[in-house]
């Protein structure tokens, strides 16, 4: 581990009690290379070293550079570094059984962004109450362990991936994080059953938007006049696609007309919808945290199982391995060589250790 990490790393000592053993951990140690506390043994996520500022800066390098870059904004002195304009929402309701005017006060640390709250509410209602990102409740909490675990940073950032040897993994890794962004990675859009036409309207108005920012005037006409063509020939009148009846992608079962649900644009939004409970990983099944979805081979995948399908991770650091070298088990699962190891006292797996 280089000293900038090492610092990294030290600098989260004390930090962030531990989710599962509550007052019996002395707070988050993180490990030299494996994702655990040294303290209590947990795995990083079961902590919250970092806070609300760290989330939605990472948030941010993820979806800069993609399709989903509007979502994002840019960092006033950052050197080109975003930030995830992440859509908060209050809702505020008025007490009628008092005398004197009261008012009780929802926040949600994120609600789908481009919606009015009417239709938000009804998105957030459809949802598990466990699952609501309530500010202070179980579901925000929920939100946070989904975002370290579904979209772990260095599976996106080279620099916080310590396993990475040479310049040739490094380069590696740089290209296929490249690839996700701009072939794989969406973000869901929420809205009535018929609203596709719409939604793929305002996305072609955002790629052309972003062509003619990045590329010289000619190009830029060139493509916005192929994009306005195409979507003039698939999109009906006033966003509406004129079906009558609607089936969600992923249970198969009817959708109801006025209640919302989940485009996502990699997959088109002609017949690709889904109940906002089945907009979940096809792999581990939870639902797609603040609706990041990875589109591979006609399925939805979170972060994790989109990376996991593309290269091998180490079950030792957590962190994919792209060296030539490893070790594969019996059961299937991989090393790098130095991490096929006790993390605790550092015995080779072929020999018992005591712990």
């Amino acid at each position: 581990m280089d000293g900038s990490a090492a610092v990294e790393k030290m600098s989260l000592r004390g930090a962030g009690a531990c989710l599962v053993c509550k007052g019996s951990c002395s707070g988050f140690q993180p490990h030299s290379w494996r994702e655990a506390c040294v303290a209590c043994g947990c795995c990083t996520v079961d902590h919250t070293p970092d806070g609300d500022l760290e989330d939605d800066q990472r948030m941010g390098r993820l979806l800069g550079d993609s399709p989903c870059s509007h979502l994002t904004a840019k960092v006033k002195g950052g050197g080109g570094l975003r930030v995830y304009k992440r859509n908060r929402m209050i809702v505020t309701n008025p007490v009628v059984s008092r005398k004197d005017p009261t008012f009780n006060t929802t926040t949600y640390d994120w609600a789908p962004a481009g919606l009015n709250q009417k239709l938000a509410m009804q998105y957030m209602e459809l949802l598990p109450e466990g699952q609501r990102p309530v500010s202070g409740t179980a579901g925000a909490l929920e939100r946070r362990r989904q975002l370290l675990s579904q979209l772990p940073v260095y599976d996106q950032d080279p620099m916080k991936c310590q396993s990475l040897s040479d310049e040739e993994e490094v380069s590696t890794m740089i290209l296929f994080v490249k690839h996700f962004k701009q072939e794989v990675l969406g973000v869901g859009e929420v809205a009535l059953p018929g609203e596709g036409g719409a939604l793929k309207d305002a996305a072609a108005q955002r790629m052309a938007k972003e062509v003619k920012d990045r590329s010289d005037k000619t190009n830029a006409e060139c493509h916005q006049d192929q994009t306005a063509s195409s979507s003039a020939g698939s999109s009906a009148v006033n966003g509406t696609d004129g079906k009558t009846e609607y089936r969600c992608t992923g249970c198969h079962g009817e959708v109801v007309k006025d209640i919302p649900v989940v485009y996502a644009e990699r997959a088109g939004y002609h017949d690709a919808l889904w109940h906002p409970t089945c907009f979940v990983c096809s792999e581990c099944g939870h639902g797609l945290v603040d609706l990041v979805y990875f589109w591979s081979n006609q399925k939805l995948l979170c972060g994790r199982h989109y990376c996991e399908s593309v290269w091998p991770r180490c079950s030792g650091c957590d962190e994919l391995i792209f060296c030539k070298s490893f070790i594969t088990a019996k059961d299937g699962r991989t090393w790098h060589r130095q991490h096929h190891c006790c993390w605790k006292c550092g015995q080779s797996l072929d020999s018992p250790c005591q712990h």
